[in-house]
């Protein structure tokens, strides 16, 4: 039996959406290709602003926009962006049936806004973005793993 990893995690807040875009990008620097980062939060909590500010920190472009009703867009940057959004899904066996993830975000990052909707079919490999606050509350945001392969988001939060 493999022992599980030990979770680490730490915790930065942002005072307006400025500052968590500016905390993405900033965590864009440390993405390498097939990293999973699982966005968890109400509406309005700050996903797509975390989003935004990620596809900068890459060197994206165009402008990001929430793609509930496309499911999933892909961005050109340093390394292609998937930016998946969950929130139409009812669980898991849509997402996969629909090939919303799949071999092709190898390449680049996948952006999982509603991620907890994958329930079990989450990859123990991933950095866990928890956003608390709605409105114009100051934002707790979490930043959680279990894979040591991304502790270096952690340190690029620092």
């Amino acid at each position: 039996m493999v022992p599980h990893a030990a979770t680490t995690e730490i915790v930065v807040m942002t005072a307006a959406p400025e500052a968590t875009r500016t905390l993405a990008a900033r965590l864009a620097s440390a993405a390498r290709p097939g990293d999973l980062l699982c966005l968890i939060g109400d509406l309005g909590a700050g996903k797509t602003q975390f989003a935004k500010g990620f596809a900068v920190g890459l060197g994206v472009d165009d402008v990001v926009s929430s793609p509930t009703f496309v499911l999933m867009t892909e961005y050109v940057g340093r390394l292609p962006l998937f930016h998946v959004d969950l929130y139409r899904l009812a669980d898991a066996s849509d997402a996969l049936a629909g090939g919303l993830l799949d071999e092709r975000q190898l390449a680049g990052v996948a952006l999982v806004e509603w991620a907890e909707r994958l329930g079990d079919a989450l990859p123990v490999s991933r950095l866990d973005v928890v956003i608390d606050g709605t409105g114009d509350e100051p934002r707790r945001i979490c930043l959680r793993t279990a894979d040591a392969g991304y502790q270096r988001y952690l340190e690029a939060a620092a």
